[in-house]
This record gives C-alpha cells, sequence and structure tokens, in this order.
C-alpha cells in the first residue's frame, strides 16, 4: 500500500466517526420553563384525580364502597381537584372565572357517557350470537355418552372409541 491510500482511508476513517459521534456531540436540549414544567405537572395530576373519582363513582355504583364511607372519599378528592383547578386557573391568567365544581361534574360526565359508549360498541352481534348457539345444539345433540373402556366422551356416529379403539355396542333401533 501507498502512503496515499494509507492517508485516505485514515482521512475516511476519520470522517465516519465523526458522522458516528455526531449526535452524541451536538446537544439540542430543548428548554421548557418552570411554568411550563408545573402546569404539565398540573395536568396531569388533574387527569389522575379525574380518573380516580370516575373509579370511586363507578365503584360505588357496583357496591364495592359501603356508603357511610363513600361522600368522605368523594368530597375529599373534589376538594383537592378544586384547590388544583385554581391553581391551573392561577397559571393560565384566565380572565373568567371559572367554577370548578361544575367543570369536574361536567368532566366525570362527559367520561362516564364515553364509557357508556364504549360498552355500547363493544355489544356483541345478535346473528353471531345465534350462530354459536345452534353450534353449541348441534354438538350436544351428536354427543351419545362416554366409552366405557376408557371413559373418554364419544359422539352417535362412532362405532369405536376414538381414543382406545373399543368397539361400542349399542343397541340400534330398527324402524320396520
Amino acid at each position: 500500500m501507498d502512503i496515499g491510500s494509507i492517508f485516505f482511508l485514515l482521512g475516511l476513517f476519520i470522517l465516519v466517526v465523526l458522522y458516528i459521534t455526531r449526535p452524541f456531540l451536538v446537544r439540542r436540549a430543548v428548554m421548557v420553563t418552570k411554568e411550563e414544567q408545573t402546569l404539565s405537572t398540573l395536568l396531569a395530576e388533574k387527569e389522575r384525580l379525574l380518573s380516580t373519582l370516575q373509579e370511586l363513582d363507578f365503584d360505588y355504583n357496583l357496591g364495592k364502597i359501603p356508603d357511610e364511607d363513600y361522600p368522605d372519599q368523594r368530597q375529599a378528592l373534589l376538594t383537592e381537584t378544586v384547590q388544583l383547578m385554581k391553581q391551573l386557573d392561577a397559571i393560565n391568567r384566565s380572565e373568567t372565572p371559572s367554577r370548578p365544581l361544575e367543570q369536574i361534574e361536567k368532566s366525570l360526565a362527559d367520561r362516564q357517557t364515553m364509557r357508556r359508549q364504549i360498552v355500547a360498541d363493544a355489544a356483541p352481534d345478535d346473528e353471531l350470537e345465534a350462530l354459536i348457539a345452534a353450534r353449541r345444539r348441534d354438538r350436544m345433540e351428536k354427543a351419545a355418552g362416554f366409552c366405557p373402556q376408557c371413559g373418554k366422551p364419544i359422539l352417535q356416529s362412532d362405532r369405536f372409541c376414538p381414543k382406545c379403539g373399543a368397539p361400542l355396542h349399542r343397541e340400534e333401533e330398527h324402524v320396520g
């Protein structure tokens, strides 16, 4: 190898190394202000509280939460959510004073409507259910009991047990 090809390979190697290490050397840090970070945290906390309220209501309706505990738990969550929404209003500096309780109840109602819609959309097709029921009926009509030798299920059309091969002696009815 001559000196020119060595320099060429060395230069090529340096370019490849620089190209590969460039993402590590160049930092494109996205500057997030403290206010944006606080706002993001508060919004995430609001979503968590609304989800918790929704689950509390759902569990109460299912009877998982006693009647004497539900009002206290719900009130504590509502109070925490109202305080959080006041903080959000202060950060957003909204001109019109909001009504946090009304907003919370509206959000919960919207979420419940969405949940009902999802459940309604997931309802099984009647036609499909009818086909499944017919298939089950057909299978039940074909069953003839169990093999006297091994105890495995057999069908009416079987002359021998499909598992052990034992002959199945059945009294066949002859229509004359």
